[in-house]
């Protein structure tokens, strides 16, 4: 018995060291920008490395919340990258609506309309709405969003897989809209 159990423990251990050294690939690849065969989601710290410390929106700088960004990296090698911004400086009808930065390599889908590459600023508003705006403030489209109860650890902005393949969630605190990249 004794045996056996040393067995399943060592496979276990093989199996942890495996993953460990995959898990340790891909976040090389993602830091490197090599090209992936899948889409990697990029968490804080990675997608922190890339963006800039400050972002142009609306005649102003601002800086980013490095803690609070997230993004994608395609199998192509484009980004698709968001950070919350500190709209300190802003006229409160903007800060209402202008909550986080977006910039993209490629063209996307969110919530059913088309956003070509750029930099753009985007907010979630009260009645489940997302408004995206261009760099000078102009409003763009609406999205409606959905407020998830069951997440159970939101954070101020993430990204995470949707149900559907090739989809992917985009979250400030409990509400997402979905988003799809496409190839160049």
């Amino acid at each position: 018995m004794k045996n056996k159990a040393r067995a399943t423990v060592a496979s276990c251990l093989m199996a942890i060291h495996l993953l460990a050294a995959n898990v340790g690939t891909i976040c090389a690849q993602v830091i490197s920008g090599q090209k992936t065969a899948a889409p990697v989601i990029l968490n804080r710290d990675q997608a922190s490395t890339i963006l800039p410390s400050s972002v142009f929106f609306h005649g102003q700088s601002a800086a980013i919340q490095q803690r609070n960004s997230a993004g994608l990296r395609l199998p192509g090698g484009g980004l698709v990258l968001m950070a919350i911004v500190d709209t300190s400086g802003y006229a409160s009808s903007i800060q209402q609506t202008y909550q986080a930065y977006l910039i993209t390599e490629v063209p996307l889908t969110i919530g059913g309309r088309k956003l070509a590459p750029g930099a753009y600023g985007f907010g979630f508003l009260e009645g489940n709405k997302m408004v995206m705006m261009d760099i000078g403030g102009n409003e763009i489209f609406r999205a409606t969003t959905v407020r998830e109860e069951s997440l159970t650890r939101p954070t101020p902005l993430q990204v995470l897989p949707d149900e559907a393949a090739g989809t992917f969630r985009l979250y400030l605190g409990r509400s997402y809209v979905s988003f799809t990249p496409s190839s160049k």
